[in-house]
């Protein structure tokens, strides 16, 4: 501290007023050399408290979180739980342990790193931390979370894998534990809903170090089974490591590879384990799993004593609709009156001879009418018409028409072209045109 604060107290007994802090050369500076004449106080004390923890080392601390505070963003709380004994630890952390932080919650193990210290204002213990990793069950999750993203990866877990469920199995394949609850409550909901199925039962470990290859060799052992229409994997419910060994990348891989159909019920309907992603179904519970592989006896009944019904019911009607339609082809008039058959071709007949009759005879007379037509331009565009009015043509010895005076000489021969007739003459004389 920078200054000092008086402290007026000579005795138990009486209380002199206050007389202001006394210079910091008058205090003791040990806690051996205090007295109750000369005491520190407590504002020395909490200094004193917090020097000494100041000099202390940082270190690593392993706890599970009861209560954890990160709403702010400058500061944040948590209180660690030793894993064995009633102890707690307030843990508070500024704005690079509380974004490391976030992701925690209550429940979780984990290890943090930081420096004892000592809140003068209230001379308060606690620890402020600067670094937060998960530990037990919080790596462990990590890395199946890991493990998921990479089988994900491969297609593992593509709805394009999986095989649907026999809807009538004749032999279920079980793997559970023995002497499992979990084998009585699918063998029991099976045989209430369907007595005729058989089963085939492959004890394996479900927890701990052996679970993994107890599970992958049973489930390569019913798949090769031709008998094993569907295999069910059950076990009932505990922790998250309890549970670990149905998360082994071999498992996961020998449920994906297995081509029999495979039903997970692993755990209660919260708990979920990668083989659960890789199996063709995944049930809640393994009466679940009972209900989901079979179907019910009494349904089937139903459904087939419904569809009898409807059978019969649709025949009845089939045959009712055949004897109408016999009754009403007997009853039309053209088995009655057969020849009443003819009357629409006979008058289809009739009438097409009519129109017949009426197109050629208007082809007939717009052909005629055509014909007078082209003759009339005919005789009005012929040179006989004009010469039939009095006019004449006029020709040279070699044929050509003459219309000018010019190529004419006195003494040329001409013909001249009548209405009727032809005369030849010889020019006497030639008069120009204007």
């Amino acid at each position: 501290m920078s200054s000092a604060y008086g402290y007026a107290s000579a005795s138990r007994d009486r209380q002199p007023p206050l007389s202001g802090p006394r210079p910091l050369d008058e205090l003791p500076r040990l806690a051996r050399e205090t007295s109750a004449e000369n005491p520190w106080p407590v504002s020395i004390l909490s200094q004193k408290y917090h020097d000494a923890v100041a000099r202390w080392p940082g270190a690593w601390v392993e706890g599970q979180i009861v209560e954890i505070n990160m709403r702010r963003a400058t500061s944040g709380y948590i209180t660690l739980r030793d894993d064995f004994d009633e102890i707690s630890l307030p843990v508070m952390g500024f704005r690079e342990f509380v974004t490391k932080a976030r992701d925690f919650h209550q429940g979780d193990r984990v290890v943090v790193h930081g420096r004892p210290d000592v809140w003068m204002k209230a001379t308060r213990l606690s620890f402020v931390a600067d670094d937060i990793r998960r530990v037990g069950a919080g790596d462990l999750k990590a890395q199946i979370d890991e493990l998921r993203k990479r089988l994900k990866g491969e297609g593992l877990f593509d709805s394009e894998r999986k095989v649907p469920l026999p809807e009538f199995p004749g032999c279920i394949g079980l793997i559970c534990a023995p002497q499992a609850r979990a084998e009585g409550d699918v063998i029991t909901n099976v045989n209430l809903r369907w007595p005729a199925v058989r089963f085939k039962v492959v004890h394996a470990h479900v927890q701990g170090q052996q679970c993994p290859p107890d599970v992958i060799a049973a489930i390569q052992h019913l798949d090769q089974d031709p008998d094993v229409d569907v295999i069910v994997v059950a076990r009932g419910g505990g922790s998250f490591e309890d549970l670990i060994g149905f998360s082994d990348e071999g498992v996961v891989r020998a449920a994906a590879n297995c081509r029999t159909p495979l039903v997970t019920a692993v755990g209660h309907e919260d708990d979920w384990t990668l083989i659960d992603l890789a199996a063709d179904l995944r049930a809640s519970t393994p009466t679940d799993a009972a209900k989901r592989v079979v179907p019910d006896v009494r349904e089937q009944w139903q459904l087939v004593s419904g569809a009898r019904m409807q059978m019969f019911m649709r025949m009845d009607a089939r045959v009712n609709n055949e004897l109408r339609l016999v009754e009403g082809y007997a009853q039309r008039p053209s088995l009655l009156h057969p020849e009443t058959m003819l009357d629409p071709h006979e008058r289809f007949l009739d009438d097409a001879t009519q129109r017949l009759e009426r197109g050629l005879t208007r082809i007939v007379d717009d052909a005629d009418f055509t014909i007078e037509k082209l003759h009339a331009s005919l005789t009005a565009l012929s040179p006989q018409s004009t010469l039939n009015r009095g006019y004449a043509v006029v020709q040279t010895g070699d044929g050509h028409v003459v219309d000018d005076t010019s190529p004419i000489a006195v003494g040329d021969e001409l013909t001249v072209t009548l209405r009727r007739g032809t005369l030849t003459a010889t020019t006497t004389g030639v008069e120009p045109g204007h």
